[in-house]
């Protein structure tokens, strides 16, 4: 078993996740999402999906980065 570096529970079940070069330790999908998942910096929310980056600055949508005055940026349906 291993312990979840979020909530510190002790789980069977419990995975790795290995980004970067580090190794995380997580019981479930929530707690990866917790610590992995990128922050948008217009809206706050996290960007579980693929979301968008521009010149280093990470947005859930092109919505939003145009919110923070980027362009060129066009989401795809």
């Amino acid at each position: 078993m291993a312990r979840c570096e979020v909530c510190g529970n002790d789980y069977g079940m419990s995975f790795e996740v290995h980004a970067q070069g580090a190794v995380h330790v997580f019981d479930c999908f929530s707690c990866a999402i917790h610590r992995m998942a990128p922050i948008c910096e217009h809206c706050r929310c996290r960007i579980i999906g693929q979301g968008v980056e521009v010149e280093g600055h990470w947005y859930c949508g092109a919505h939003c980065s145009r919110a923070e005055g980027r362009v060129g940026i066009v989401d795809k349906v």
